[in-house]
């Protein structure tokens, strides 16, 4: 695989990223070289249908609006990101943006939702969207489930209980890959959180403000 390098401009800020040259049957892994491009748009198009009747359908509580749901698509393509986690799955509204960046990097989400209902509407969710196979849902107390993880993790999606972005940041930081990303939602009410990212030699954290307010952190080393 070809690798490029470039730059990514947030919020005024500069955020150096390496972009990979995607050849044209990337994103099933299954698929024949000839037809790939016209089924993964069919796919892409599958998805955003689900993401638009949720919204209009009322179905995305607690859930990142589209700015940051491009934002999380477009930071995890470039990254190349095979291995994303997040925490606070909610109906699955942002985990079906950061799959539509999956369908081009053949790369998988573990999501954990604590709340049994919305994790159920999350999975039919996924399942209506046809992203099914490369979400794994996990239902329960995420502090606690995180231990699980393996690594190394490309992107981590923080947008749970806000107390324990912290937590989550720390349980995280050792299985994300240097050169990976740890993204965080509503960053306006954890300024512990902004504190610790801010502070850290081993961190560069930039602040995406078109939606709810996104942290973008490199894990450095």
């Amino acid at each position: 695989m070809v690798k490029r390098n470039t730059v990514i401009v947030i919020a005024g800020v500069f955020l150096p990223m390496c972009f990979a040259a995607h050849s044209p049957q990337r994103g099933t892994g299954e698929l024949h070289p000839s037809n790939a491009p016209v089924a993964e748009r069919a796919a892409e198009k599958k998805i955003l249908a689900v993401l638009d009747r949720m919204v209009k359908s009322h179905e995305t509580y607690l859930s990142v609006p589209i700015q940051d749901g491009r934002a999380l698509r477009l930071l995890t393509e470039a990254t190349d990101a095979k291995n994303v986690v997040e925490i606070g799955t909610s109906t699955g509204y942002s985990g079906l943006w950061i799959c539509l960046a999956l369908l081009r990097t053949n790369g998988h989400l573990t999501t954990f939702e604590i709340d049994h209902q919305r994790a159920s509407m999350a999975q039919e969710h996924f399942k209506e969207a046809g992203v099914e196979k490369m979400v794994t849902i996990t239902q329960g107390d995420a502090h606690e489930l995180v231990a699980k993880l393996k690594g190394p993790i490309d992107v981590a999606f923080i947008d749970a209980d806000k107390s324990g972005y912290v937590d989550y940041l720390n349980k995280l930081l050792p299985l994300v890959q240097s050169g990976g990303l740890i993204l965080a939602h509503n960053v306006d009410m954890v300024p512990d959180y902004v504190k610790a990212v801010t502070t850290s030699a081993d961190l560069e954290t930039i602040f995406y403000m078109e939606g709810g307010g996104l942290a973008v952190t490199l894990k450095k080393r």
